[in-house]
């Protein structure tokens, strides 16, 4: 059993300004602001850093602690530290908040300077390309010229799929877990479902409503609850809830929280209404919607790759289901580069890879190691 050292790190929260960015929609945006966090140190050749990239609400606080008086840790902090899977002995490890995001990376909250007031729905459209090619910018201004290691899960993972595609000689090595190379119609859909709760909620007002006191908090707690269930996997309700009735014996024959996992689905829609942005939800959704490299298209578009892979799903991911990781590997296979694929066995769906350190730790440490 794999055991680490239960003292946090304290970390700061950094911000980098890029003065403009081309955005494939054809705008310009100008000036951003992207919120990142650093662990580790770089070493004199600079060729020991690890962009980590994080999925759909992650952020820049990816491990430790802001304070001490912190109750929680960054949200890969099982993975981040002293011997673990990403050793911070080792590695300089850089993880930052996306563009769109609300975490202080420019999003549609920030204030637009033509405006002084927030974007909202005037805040471009952006994509999963666009994303990273921000993250670019922040790379090279600590003077890297080749990342050891570019990883993430799920939103994660397809940007450092995108990183290899854009910038194909800029890392050694690549791990894409729980992820695909194209958003399926499936996600689409419940996406697109979660967008209508949040522009159905009568305080959304078009987006409209940072200067008012009622949020689109219903909308937006609604859509992190149809999200969440496709985080879990049907043996993982059965394992956590079962058909347990919340905090009776019997059935008090009523519509709201009769049973637990009522109760765990409505505590995860108040939690996020506190830490997230509603608009930056619809823009980061359809960013991921976007992204396609579906058929021929990854293969076409890896052509000029040379890095080494590590590709890894999870049994009872129905979000991102193994053949879509298998397709990955597939077109990887095709152009004759180096792919290791690692199937892991784990009832927790597609949270695993956040869930599963004592499975996944060997296998990333085992093939960092060897890059």
């Amino acid at each position: 059993m794999l055991k680490f050292c239960k003292i946090a790190m304290l970390i700061t929260t950094k911000y980098f300004e890029i003065d403009k960015l081309k955005l494939e929609c054809g705008e310009t945006l100008s000036p951003i602001t992207l919120a990142f966090e650093t662990y580790g140190e770089l070493n004199s050749q600079k060729n020991n850093a690890i962009l980590l990239f994080h999925a759909l609400t992650g952020d820049a606080h990816a491990a430790g602690k802001h304070n001490s008086s912190d109750t929680k840790t960054g949200w890969y902090d099982k993975f981040i530290g002293p011997n673990k899977a990403l050793d911070t002995n080792k590695y300089f490890i850089i993880c930052s908040n996306i563009l769109g995001g609300c975490a202080g990376s420019t999003g549609p909250s920030s204030i637009n300077k033509l405006t002084n007031k927030p974007y909202g729905l005037n805040f471009p459209f952006i994509t999963i390309k666009d994303m990273i090619k921000g993250q670019y910018k922040l790379v090279e201004s600590f003077g890297i010229e080749k990342l050891h290691a570019c990883i993430g899960g799920s939103l994660g993972a397809m940007q450092a799929l995108e990183w290899m595609i854009t910038y194909p000689e800029s890392s050694n090595s690549c791990i894409i877990m729980a992820s695909a190379p194209y958003q399926s119609p499936q996600n689409i859909a419940l996406h697109e479902v979660g967008r209508r709760a949040i522009m159905n909620d009568i305080n959304w007002n078009k987006g409209n409503y940072y200067d008012s006191i009622e949020k689109p908090n219903n909308g937006l707690s609604i859509a992190r609850m149809i999200a969440h269930i496709s985080y879990l996997s049907d043996q993982s309700m059965h394992l956590k809830f079962g058909r347990k009735i919340q905090g009776k014996e019997e059935l008090n024959f009523e519509l709201h929280n009769e049973f637990e996992v009522e109760s765990y689905l409505n505590y995860q829609g108040k939690a996020f209404i506190k830490r997230f942005d509603a608009n930056s939800y619809l823009y980061i959704t359809r960013a991921v919607d976007y992204f396609d490299y579906s058929g021929d298209k990854l293969q076409k578009a890896l052509n000029k790759n040379s890095c080494k892979y590590l590709i890894i799903s999870f049994s009872s991911d129905w979000l991102y289901p193994e053949y879509q990781s298998i397709q990955i590997v597939n077109a990887l296979q095709s152009l004759n580069l180096s792919v290791f694929y690692n199937r892991i066995e784990s009832v927790y769906g597609h949270d695993a890879f956040l869930l599963e350190d004592e499975k996944l730790t060997p296998v990333l440490q085992g093939f960092l190691e060897h890059i």
